[in-house]
């Protein structure tokens, strides 16, 4: 079975300053997705889910539908605030819907096989993409998941605070914990994380999770069941964010999966604020030198 692709796409780029999944850093206005997709495609993914917003829906399927007719299935599910369980109450001031483990949560109803998950403002490398569609098609329990690790100092930005789940594994590569650090920064002795306003350094080669994920369709059964209680608990405050690394840490300490940590060399970077643009333009552009893209990618 062919795994899925589900990319997360509907941020609003507010660090960014605009719509950063639809901003074109190829020379041929390719955006950081089709380097992602191409990749998925060539890795031997057989369906494209993209989670988007409302507001952009019409733009976003017209640049994509376009490109990727005939080449892989393509679906699309929105992320709204106001999509939460039944009964559920939140805070009406609030103007952003819940985080990563919210989006996922949206595509519960177009994925029934293995699948990864990544950023849409990330670009995670070729043999990233190889790698982790090679183990979900070998994937034989629900039980078995994964994620592509990267060392701390390599996803870094140089313009700005960066979030990251910070990684502990055991012996046998298996994540332990992973906890979400929402403040980042290189400093000029260190990196080092923000909580509580004050700072706490980070090694350089910590692991961290940069959303990429591989997981079977039951991690939808835990999406429910822990959105529900982060409601409960949190609805009604104006910023909370439902995190896919926290679901991850909470399965993991229930016992119920283990998450293999996938070990690659493929170069990252990102695009989370508008003057990391030019340093992406640059990598891609050293990648097209290489040969390892066209200068056009979907000719």
């Amino acid at each position: 079975m062919k795994p899925t692709l589900l990319v997360l796409a509907a941020g609003m780029g507010s660090r960014y300053g605009g719509l950063k999944q639809m901003d074109p850093i190829g020379p041929s206005n390719e955006t950081i997705i089709d380097y992602s997709i191409h990749d998925a495609i060539k890795a031997g993914f057989g369906k494209i889910v993209f989670v988007i917003r409302e507001s952009f829906e019409k733009e976003f399927k017209e640049l994509f539908n376009a490109k990727l007719a005939g080449k892989i299935d393509v679906d699309y599910v929105n992320q709204e605030l106001f999509k939460v369980p039944e009964g559920a109450s939140y805070n009406p001031e609030r103007e952003k819907p819940w985080g990563t483990g919210h989006a996922i949560l949206m595509a519960k109803d177009c994925i029934k096989e293995p699948f990864a998950v990544i950023n849409a403002d990330d670009y995670y490398g070729v043999e990233a993409f190889q790698t982790i569609a090679d183990y979900l098609r070998n994937s034989i329990s629900d039980q078995e998941n994964c994620m592509v690790g990267y060392q701390l100092a390599n996803t870094i930005s140089e313009n700005g605070s960066v979030s990251r789940g910070v990684c502990a594994t055991n012996e046998n590569d298996h994540l332990e914990t992973v906890v979400e650090r929402t403040h980042i920064e290189k400093l000029p002795e260190n990196i080092a994380y923000l909580e509580d306003e004050k700072w706490y350094p980070l090694p350089a080669d910590a692991i961290v999770s940069m959303n990429f994920w591989g997981f079977t369709p039951k991690l939808f059964d835990h999406l429910d069941s822990q959105f529900k209680t982060f409601l409960q608990e949190k609805g009604d405050q104006l910023k909370s964010e439902f995190f896919i690394p926290s679901v991850v840490a909470e399965i993991i300490e229930e016992g119920d999966t283990q998450i293999k940590v996938l070990k690659s060399n493929a170069q990252w970077f990102g695009v989370t604020y508008k003057e990391d643009k030019e340093k992406a333009q640059n990598a891609i552009n050293k990648l097209i030198e290489k040969g390892v893209y066209p200068s056009k990618l979907w000719e």
